[in-house]
């Protein structure tokens, strides 16, 4: 029996960290080695971090990831290495580098090239057209990078066409909440089309918005997963594939064998043969990690996405404020978890509107979490604007005006305690507020990361009881009682707007599904609700565009996947 070993590093990279990503290559290089793995392959752009964005436009980067290469080539002796880098030759390239014994034996670049969403690849790189063949003995291994399996008749079809028994696949793919199920099963149906084993190598961590979840996996050519990866945290996965039963299937299969047959010389094949030997030892077939339930997926892109960016950026604490209310308590518990109770710092900022069970409630969540909270009471700043702008305001009866300056007085303190001990804040809003402009700017919008930015107010609730399962951290009251500001007296959410339930509805059909009003009419959505949330959206394009950069869970994240103008005139 003839079968390959193959190791898939899934590492935590970081944009420009060139020395970095080269360490963690070399390491998990050597890891591979003692484990008896024959190839070890790596992410989309491994040394340079993905996305790299615009420094691709600074030619030392360029250069540094091609210095890169050559040490990680030194270190290949006794396996083969496939990893991403950017290739330059005329223009630049989102490329594979095929690594053995020393030297690049082979280059394959990414043939198409995604331009939505969070992606912009047609902005930097050039088109890949040929399709690489790595020979070892008498089977064949193909290459494609990330989006190009999305296509049916892509470069894992061709290579299996060319007679590729497996196809090792780089990836740099974003967590969504939505997508994962979506992805496997587009994945299995790649492989069992093409009768070819996959090995799907993606990489982990936080970058800005995005979060990369790992969950790296091997696919056999019956379109079944054999093996996977840790989800939210490096790991390095090796399997085993049984090259005698691919070569088999794809004997049986009439289809692959009359297209194989129609087949004319393609002058865009790059056939290598490689030095590496396959073994002929039994089968070592890896244990499978429970892929996590939704919302686990959720919660740990979350904490993995606040994590990375503390770290990568320099910080070591975080402060918000904490109301009381459910999602500065989700906040609390994600930073608790992420970064560990003495790294998050609580601070409660009462006005004269804050209820008892507010006070009572934050303090209870931060006994429970252990972290610490430290409280400020605004009033007295509060009479020194109202003293302030008296003269200015005459008569004028109060209205959101005063409600928005305590707003401001707390993200002044906030940005204070920043300023002083080096804390980065974290706003508390969550994508329903956002979504409908129910939050002040300069605010409680203030903060150099919304951790929450993409999660829908009943996703909230949801992630809170979640957090729960296992005792109660969150105070039950704070989940049961209804959200509200507290810049009032008596005041609630809902007296302002729709229910929260109601309202995520609408959000997911406009923003994330590009329905039109009439199409939701059609579903049954409140047409008072639906007209009155929609041009709310409209209206607070303006605030969003000053939101702090926050994690993206879903298909449609405010930022760079929306991308709106906020000066127009276009009304449906």
């Amino acid at each position: 029996m003839n079968k390959l070993t193959v190791a898939l590093a899934q590492i935590n990279t970081t944009v420009g960290d060139i020395a970095g990503n080269t360490a963690l290559i070399l390491e998990a290089i050597e890891a591979a080695k003692v484990q008896g793995a024959q190839i070890v392959a790596f992410g989309e752009l491994t040394i340079t971090g993905y996305p790299p964005e615009d420094l691709l436009y600074k030619p030392a980067l360029i250069a540094a990831n091609l210095r890169a290469l050559d040490q990680i080539a030194a270190a290949t002796e006794g396996i083969v290495a496939i990893v991403g880098f950017v290739e330059r030759n005329e223009d630049i390239f989102n490329a594979a580098a095929v690594i053995e014994e020393g030297r690049v034996v082979a280059t394959y670049r990414k043939h198409h090239l995604p331009n939505y969403g969070v992606f912009d690849e047609e902005r930097y790189f050039q088109r890949g057209d040929e399709i690489t063949i790595l020979q070892m003995g008498e089977y064949k291994i193909g290459i494609a990078i990330c989006e190009d399996l999305w296509f049916p008749e892509g470069p894992m079809h061709q290579a299996a066409l060319q007679g590729a028994e497996v196809v090792i696949n780089l990836n740099a793919s974003p967590f969504s909440a939505d997508r994962l199920m979506h992805k496997n099963a587009m994945l299995q149906t790649r492989a069992r089309d093409s009768r070819c084993a996959l090995a799907y190598v993606n990489q982990v961590g936080g970058q800005d918005e995005l979060v990369f979840s790992g969950q790296s996996l091997v696919i056999d050519a019956r379109g079944e997963i054999i093996a996977e990866a840790k989800a939210f945290e490096p790991d390095l996965l090796l399997c085993d594939i049984d090259l005698d039963e691919i070569f088999r299937l794809q004997l049986k299969d009439a289809r692959i064998r009359s297209q194989r047959a129609r087949l004319t010389p393609d002058e865009s094949v790059t056939t290598v043969t490689l030095q590496t030997r396959l073994s002929q030892s039994p089968l070592m077939r890896p244990f499978k990690p429970p892929a996590p339930e939704p919302l686990e997926a959720i919660y740990g892109a979350l904490c993995l996405g606040l994590k990375d960016y503390i770290a990568k950026n320099g910080f070591k604490r975080v402060v918000f404020g904490l109301s009381g209310g459910v999602d500065s308590a989700l906040v609390a518990a994600i930073a608790v978890d992420a970064l560990g109770p003495d790294q998050v710092m609580g601070v409660m900022m009462p006005s004269p509107h804050s209820s008892a069970h507010s006070l009572s409630d934050s303090i209870e969540l931060a006994k429970n979490l252990g972290f610490k909270l430290h409280k400020i009471p605004i009033e007295p700043m509060m009479a020194a604007y109202e003293t302030a702008l008296e003269p200015l305001f005459e008569d004028r009866p109060s209205d959101t005006t005063e409600e928005n300056i305590q707003a401001r007085i707390r993200g002044q303190l906030l940005m204070a305690i920043s300023n002083k001990f080096g804390h980065i804040v974290l706003a508390t809003g969550n994508k329903s507020e956002l979504s409908v402009g129910y939050a002040t700017l300069y605010g409680d919008m203030v903060g150099g990361f919304a951790l929450l930015k993409d999660v829908l107010k009943t996703t909230v609730y949801d992630l809170c009881h979640w957090r729960n399962r296992t005792g109660v951290v969150i105070p039950e009251n704070i989940l049961t009682k209804p959200p509200s500001a507290e810049l009032r007296p008596d005041q609630c959410d809902q007296d302002e707007l729709p229910d929260y339930g109601v309202i995520d509805r609408i959000i997911r059909c406009y923003i994330e599904e590009d329905l039109s009003l009439d199409e939701m009419d059609a579903l049954g959505i409140d047409p008072d609700a639906s007209r009155k949330v929609v041009r709310l959206i409209n209206l607070n394009e303006y605030k969003r565009h000053q939101a702090p950069v926050g994690i993206k869970i879903t298909e449609r994240a405010f930022g760079r996947d929306r991308r709106m103008p906020i000066t127009h005139r276009f009304r449906e």
